[in-house]
């Protein structure tokens, strides 16, 4: 049996996954306004994603470090949101829709710090391996976030639940698939999270996770509002498909590329680099979106704000979250980024585009972005003082 076949369940899982999130994330906040929803209630609802990111990753981290249950786990997560998803097909109104939309967020928002996790420890460091697995779901995002926009385009948005049940349903069949492993749990009653915390002591890993607390706050401008600004400059739902289906490809090329590229910096390094891309993507988009080759350019640039930075974020968790603390480690990935960081950039978003326009979130977000790269720089600081080998597990 070759060395890799292990991993290709996981290929596949992160196919699907991504799947899901390639046309519910850029569309869902299409959808909520097709019902006649305000932009107000509307980044309350798509925040809710976030809201759960708070609170569940951790706690299915911690479970999954305790129990060794991670693939268990992945295929309950899985069931009770396919399960979930029913209720979008009843239109309750704003309050119903939370309600579905926070059971299926409980059970889909660890999802991914689950697979990392299981995943951690077969790549043994190998970025470049990583990467050839994960590009796999960017090729999912890629092609429902192409071929939803030219549905939708053409059908409309009523046919948004039936997208979600059938992208789950993928979902949920790919965890069966996984290798039935179980991780030796640790000694009963032995302190699952206390060991995180002198962890959490050290200069590095604060500034590491306030860097990535605002780079990905930063992000939401395009995750929560990107389609609706482009929507509102005039934009068929099928160029903003295509639109997002660029950042994906160039997120694609990137992860095919990165066991050639990623070493030629330490890790930190390229934590700076993709936080001053960050300004840059952001700036341009709140300022020339009319332009549609800059929006372009923008896009392509989500190499380096998304895929270079998922990559390095990774790897900086798997060094200073080891063994026994990986799971919380990258649980504390999904929370301080796209937990806390997500709902203070939807809901603050929403009240920004909402009073001063969507141009003006997207110059904030630039600022968030300067704020990231100042962190950054100081991890990369930390990191040449200490002479650790930055993004290599411990």
């Amino acid at each position: 049996m070759s060395a890799r076949n292990p991993l290709v369940p996981f290929a596949a899982l992160s196919a699907t996954y991504f799947a899901h999130i390639g046309f519910f994330n850029p569309y869902l906040p299409l959808w909520l306004k097709d019902l006649g929803l305000p932009i107000v209630v509307i980044s309350l609802l798509t925040s809710v994603q976030s809201f759960t990111r708070v609170f569940a990753p951790y706690a299915w981290g911690a479970l999954s470090d305790h129990t060794g249950e991670r693939v268990r786990l992945l295929r309950w997560s899985a069931g009770v949101a396919l399960a979930a998803s029913a209720g979008l097909w009843f239109h309750g109104g704003p309050w119903w829709l939370a309600a579905v939309l926070l059971a299926l967020f409980t059970h889909t928002s660890s999802m991914m710090s689950l697979t990392e996790a299981a995943m951690a420890h077969l790549v043994a460091g190998d970025w470049g391996r990583y990467g050839r697995i994960r590009l796999w779901g960017s090729a999912g995002f890629l092609l429902t976030v192409f071929l939803a926009g030219a549905w939708f385009e053409r059908f409309g948005m009523g046919s948004f639940p039936a997208w979600t049940t059938v992208t789950l349903a993928g979902v949920f069949a790919c965890t069966w698939a996984l290798p039935d492993a179980r991780e030796k749990p640790g000694p009963l009653g032995h302190g699952v999270r206390e060991p995180v915390v002198p962890v959490l002591r050290q200069p590095v890993v604060r500034w590491f996770f306030a860097s990535l607390l605002f780079h990905v706050m930063a992000h939401f401008a395009i995750y929560g509002f990107l389609s609706l600004y482009l929507d509102s400059l005039g934009y068929s739902k099928a160029m903003i498909g295509t639109l997002w289906a660029v950042s994906v490809a160039v997120e694609i090329l990137w992860f095919f590329w990165q066991g050639r590229l990623i070493g030629r910096l330490p890790m930190a390094n390229w934590l700076v680099l993709c936080g001053a891309a960050t300004v840059l993507r952001m700036a341009i988009t709140g300022a020339l979106g009319g332009w549609l080759i800059a929006l372009f350019i923008a896009q392509m640039l989500h190499a380096l704000t998304f895929a270079t930075h998922h990559t390095t974020c990774i790897a900086m968790v798997s060094t200073h979250f080891p063994g026994r603390l990986r799971g919380r480690g990258q649980a504390l990935f999904t929370v301080i980024g796209y937990g806390c960081g997500g709902v203070t950039g939807v809901v603050a978003g929403g009240a920004i585009a909402s009073r001063f326009g969507f141009e003006v979130l997207f110059w904030a977000a630039a600022g968030l972005g300067a704020l990231a790269t100042v962190c950054a720089e100081r991890v990369r600081r930390l990191e040449k003082v200490a002479g650790t080998p930055p993004g290599r597990p411990a």
